[in-house]
């Protein structure tokens, strides 16, 4: 969707964002908040982080640039995301938007509980909402269903909503039934000047370095990783891995190394602080990425900043990424990828690092996407407009069937009888006793 708005006739906006993910976690979803924030700081406008809190890390803390960030008392069950409450936290999110004097809502990841009881609790109060989406999900399995079913609901409310890529918008459009006009595609980017080539990094010397950052998880394809190589040393004398990050398949990570003595052919560095991952991506030549699934991968942007050639399996939004002179695609098989790594090595030591961090700093700026941004939260105020219960009623029944339209409707009456019995009442309440205090006076 293409939106034309006067940048000149521009407002501030105060916005809150909303999400289970944010620091001291690190990953996709918790950089893409973080620098957006801070974009949007830059050109004046007013942010709020609202997240869970994270160990000791609870209350009000102020970070860069006055960025302030409420760590809510709120239990995690897995994974960083916290208990779903329904309604466990109303007030005290309603407390902060009225104290903040928040404008617009702006919620991240749909498997986050956070994002989704905040929006809620965003439109029973009337206020603006946006929805940023970061992943791609499936439609045959028993988490993908109850999720796209939860996401039919939700989705059908909102004022608009974000995907970091076409791929993802696609898939989005199709799992939450929603009209792909009130979509839009902003992709994620890259701090450049965080991410420089330094190719005399490069270590070990004499070798071609093949880097791996991510989590090691199913879903970034370590299993695939670990069959692809052994391979590769065998093949390859000059090979050699460094694999950086944590997770549960590590452990097949080492074994694979132990298995084949490859103690000499690889490193495995365990999990990789956020401000040492350029250090480790300046050491490699080639970056490989064996994902199973993808929305658009920022990892891939941070090596090709850092003079990297990068070999990819070829799933979701990766094709969307970077130009093909500078990416390797496979399809996310064994085969696919030993032979895309093997042509990658050959010609690994002729790219020039400076011209593929000149290209990334061209294509990607956190700046232009904080810009981009506020025109979708221009669209939502100059646009949106106030919709009543009936209406989010009929909605929520036009996109889900009986069973579940009649379960989630029974979840907003009951916030809705909520919010104007408790957090409305009591200030008529108030205002009686002020008018029988005056007249007694």
């Amino acid at each position: 969707m293409k939106i034309h708005i006067d940048r000149h006739a521009r407002g501030r906006h105060c916005i809150c964002m909303v999400t289970d993910f944010f620091y001291p976690s690190m990953g996709g979803v918790e950089t893409h908040v973080w620098c957006l924030s801070q974009c949007l700081l830059q050109l004046g406008h007013k942010v709020i982080i609202v997240t869970h809190g994270y160990g000791d890390r609870q209350g009000i803390r102020c970070m860069t640039n006055g960025l302030k960030v409420y760590y809510l008392p709120l239990s995690v069950v897995y994974d960083q995301i916290i208990y779903p409450t329904f309604y466990g936290f109303f007030g005290l999110f309603r407390n902060i938007l009225i104290r903040e004097q928040v404008t617009i809502i702006h919620g991240h990841q749909s498997i986050s509980p956070l994002t989704n009881e905040c929006l809620l609790y965003s439109r029973t109060m009337g206020y603006h909402v946006c929805y940023s989406d970061h992943s791609i999900f499936g439609f045959d399995d028993i988490a993908s269903i109850h999720i796209n079913k939860l996401l039919e609901v939700l989705l059908s409310d909102m004022d608009h909503i974000i995907c970091v890529s076409h791929t993802c918008r696609e898939n989005l459009v199709l799992r939450g039934k929603i009209h792909p006009s009130y979509t839009s595609t902003i992709p994620n980017a890259v701090n450049s000047s965080k991410f420089t080539p330094d190719p005399s990094a490069r270590s070990p010397r004499n070798t071609i370095n093949i880097v791996m950052l991510s989590r090691l998880v199913y879903r970034k394809g370590i299993e695939l990783a670990v069959r692809v190589i052994p391979i590769i040393c065998e093949q390859c004398p000059s090979a050699y891995f460094i694999i950086g990050g944590d997770g549960p398949l590590r452990l097949i990570l080492e074994e694979m190394c132990e298995k084949y003595q490859l103690y000499d052919r690889m490193e495995v560095l365990g999990a990789v602080e956020h401000e040492n991952v350029r250090d480790v991506l300046c050491r490699g030549h080639i970056f490989l990425n064996c994902s199973l699934t993808e929305s658009f991968c920022m990892a891939l942007i941070e090596a090709a900043s850092c003079g990297l050639f990068v070999v990819s399996t070829k799933v979701g939004g990766v094709p969307e990424v970077l130009p093909p002179s500078m990416i390797t695609f496979a399809e996310p098989n064994t085969d696919a990828l030993v032979a895309a790594l093997i042509d990658s090595i050959s010609m690994a030591k002729r790219i020039v690092p400076i011209e593929f961090h000149v290209k990334v700093r061209d294509m990607y700026n956190w700046s232009d996407i904080a810009e981009r941004t506020v025109l979708v939260y221009d669209h939502i105020r100059e646009d949106a407009k106030p919709v009543s219960l009936e209406a989010r009623y009929h909605r929520y029944y036009i996109v889900c069937n009986v069973l579940y339209s009649v379960y989630f409707e029974v979840i907003y009456i009951y916030i809705y009888i909520l919010y104007i019995t408790v957090y409305k009442l009591h200030i008529l309440c108030i205002a009686y006793c002020c008018v029988v205090f005056c007249s007694a006076l």
